[in-house]
């Protein structure tokens, strides 16, 4: 009795093992977070598919100021088909050191047609403080392609005008780290619920002791770390490792009202309800009468008539199916199916469904 007792004790932990995932799936860590980086450059070395200076004075304008600063005299009157103007944009990674490099996107801010090609000058990077936490540098690599002839007609594969260059900024300054600072870790859940902030208390108590996890509410969980930096690494790593039996989402159904995409939980069930389901075709035809009037009649004109047909008839009969109640997800697509509902006639099926109470989900529209 007890061996059994033993068995079906040991297959619900294998249960729940194989739904539980990595605390770092889980949460993110305050403190530990990138930073965007922007700045301002000019790519060099194009083959003609340049910005144009009707369009784009400020290309001319930068270029001047960069001969100035090397003490090159020009008269302003710059004209370069191979310059671009473009905004250079990066993340960095939170406790990254000045020496390390980071990939940097390159895109064009004026009429540039392509940056294929191209080398980006050297370009500061700021952050929101306005300083300077990198410097990029270097040879771009676009994957899109334009092709125009003369009459204008041409082809376009993928984004010509942006670029990556990896590892093309070195970080020159590191961003203090909220982490090192604070006796006590939050970890903010990246899907708000209760029953994975608790279990993610039960998982570290259990792991470190009674009382060095608090769940705060269903987005937070407040954690005690060591001060000792050599210890905090350690506690960080084993934390990360963690198993955590993470809550049932919520049922959500997504549609896409742009794309008419729709998008349903496996866990999306209906209450009993009927459905009625048709389609209309409207019909309307255009043509023009044409009346003359008689020979050798000074008098009369021709005159055009336009003469107008409208018709409403049902292209499909009208269907009604039954849900039962508790129906699950393939049940219910099965049944939509089956009269042939498009994906317009299931985004107004699933809102009067929802309007109706029948159905046990969320309704997102985005």
């Amino acid at each position: 009795m007890k061996l059994r007792s033993f068995l079906i004790l040991f297959c619900l932990l294998l249960g729940q093992t194989a739904h539980a995932e990595r605390l770092l799936n889980l949460v993110n860590i305050q403190g530990i977070r990138s930073n965007k980086l922007v700045g301002y450059g000019l790519v060099v070395g194009l083959d003609g598919s340049g910005d144009r200076t009707s369009q784009t004075p400020f290309t001319s304008q930068s270029i001047k100021n960069m001969l100035d600063q090397f003490g090159v005299q020009s008269d302003g009157r710059v004209d370069l088909r191979n310059v671009a103007a473009v905004s250079v944009t990066a993340s960095l990674p939170a406790n990254m050191q000045p020496g390390q490099t980071i990939d940097v996107t390159v895109s064009s801010i004026g009429d540039a047609s392509s940056l294929k090609g191209g080398t980006l000058l050297m370009t500061p990077m700021k952050g929101m403080d306005g300083n300077i936490y990198a410097v990029a540098q270097g040879n771009l690599i676009v994957g899109g392609v334009k092709a125009q002839g003369r009459t204008g007609t041409g082809i376009t594969i993928n984004l010509p005008t942006v670029g990556r260059i990896p590892g093309g900024a070195t970080v020159e300054r590191t961003v203090p780290s909220g982490l090192s600072k604070s006796r006590t870790l939050l970890l903010s859940l990246r899907d708000p619920s209760f029953v994975t902030a608790r279990n993610i208390e039960r998982a570290i108590n259990g792991v470190f002791g009674s009382s060095e996890a608090e769940a705060l509410n269903e987005r937070s969980v407040k954690v005690k770390v060591p001060l000792n930096s050599d210890q905090r690494v350690t506690f960080m790593a084993m934390l990360e490792q963690l198993n955590v039996q993470a809550g049932d989402p919520p049922a959500i159904v997504v549609i896409d009202a742009r794309t008419g995409t729709v998008v349903m939980g496996g866990d999306v069930k209906l209450r009993q309800a009927a459905v009625a389901h048709g389609n209309l075709v409207v019909q309307i035809s255009e043509k023009y009468n044409v009346s003359q009037p008689p020979p050798f009649n000074k008098g009369g004109r021709t005159v055009v008539t336009p003469e107008s047909k409208v018709k409403i008839k049902g292209n499909n009969p009208t269907h009604v199916f039954l849900l039962p109640a508790g129906a699950t997800l393939a049940k219910v697509v099965a049944a939509l199916n089956s009269v042939g509902a498009s994906t317009t006639d299931l985004m107004a099926i699933l809102e009067a469904l929802k309007k109706a109470g029948a159905l046990e989900a969320q309704l997102k529209v985005i």
